[in-house]
């Protein structure tokens, strides 16, 4: 029964290995190795790992002399007190020498209980490859890398680090903020449309250029960052593929104006669409459509006039006194950085 139980358990550790690398079939591996390994202590100078090196010693030839062998390693660690024997073999070599119990694992492992000093010996397989490259393979790699870049459209930048981007958001965020609240104070506004630049047409990032000018300023500062969050507000950024908008409310003002009706008016001006909807905080987008001739920045003034537009139909903006053929529109070249 126990010669049973050692084939069965042989012959589903090779079928659970073949299924796992059927799963990984970009992983491309020649080789199959069989890990030995256990703890040492470093009492008396080290004596369990004296002692297991001796064992290894005794059994060295026998590991060397098997078909199929490409490498046998020894891999200590004076720091975790790591003793490994690691030994690589062809494919086909390995099956064979699994058959046969991976001879002499049985008696080396017993050879290490009996020392002491020695704990947690377990064994592993797994596959090992050398992936080191030649220096054909090496220049072939580069000469690869050398082209891609240069058949890359001119002008093409490096996705942005997402971290960098998100800072340079909050900051533009909550400088923005404070301006907001300072030309609102002076014209008595309730609610302000305006464009920022880094988001560039992300939804996602322009949520949190809101967030920053809605954030309360903190007097303690050197420099003060948001403070507009009594302000409603309407704010759009335009990107390559789409203009991005976000409109809030604030809770006091929600009974005078519905967030999400104020955001879908704007955007049926050119087709576009509410992404995310709640009483105070909702956004859209307006993709581009070169057949239509909807481009971002095109389309971005138009849009923040038919906002301003819906707010004077309920009563919550200035009326236009018709001294001036130009409506009051703000974009980024009113707030320079």
């Amino acid at each position: 029964q126990a010669i049973l139980a050692k084939v069965l358990l042989q012959w589903l550790n090779t079928v659970l290995r073949q299924c796992i690398v059927a799963s990984m079939p970009f992983v491309a591996f020649d080789h199959i190795a069989r890990e030995w390994r256990c703890k040492f202590s470093s009492d008396n100078d080290n004596a369990s790992l004296m002692a297991a090196q001796a064992q290894l010693e005794d059994i060295l030839p026998d590991l060397s002399s098997m078909d199929g062998v490409a490498s046998v390693q020894r891999v200590v660690c004076g720091g975790c007190l790591d003793f490994k024997v690691v030994t690589k073999l062809t494919k086909k070599a390995f099956e064979a020498w699994e058959k046969e119990g991976f001879a002499p694992e049985a008696d080396f492992l017993s050879a290490l209980k009996a020392i002491p000093g020695i704990s947690g010996i377990e064994t592993q397989t797994y596959t090992l490859e050398d992936l080191k490259m030649n220096k054909k393979d090496i220049k072939k790699a580069q000469d690869k890398k050398e082209k891609e870049q240069a058949d890359k459209p001119e002008g093409e930048k490096p996705p942005e680090d997402p971290a960098k981007k998100l800072k340079k958001v909050v900051k533009e965020g909550g400088k923005r903020g404070v301006e907001i609240e300072g030309a609102a104070d002076m014209g008595g506004l309730q609610f302000f449309c305006t464009a920022v630049e880094f988001p560039e047409g992300d939804v996602e990032m322009l949520t949190e250029s809101m967030k920053a000018m809605n954030a309360k300023s903190d007097p303690t500062e050197e420099e003060r960052k948001g403070g507009s969050g009594h302000i409603g507000k309407m704010i759009f950024s335009a990107g390559v593929d789409q203009l991005a908008v976000a409109a809030y409310v604030p809770e006091e003002k929600q009974g005078d104006l519905v967030c999400e009706e104020w955001l879908k008016t704007v955007l049926a001006l050119f087709g576009g669409e509410v992404t995310a909807s709640a009483k105070d905080v909702c956004t859209g987008v307006v993709k581009t459509n070169s057949d239509k001739g909807i481009f971002p920045l095109k389309i971005r003034e138009p849009m923040i006039l038919e906002a301003n537009n819906f707010l004077r139909k309920k009563g919550l903006f200035p009326e236009d006194d018709g001294d001036d053929d130009d409506e009051m529109v703000f974009g980024d070249d009113d707030f320079p950085s």
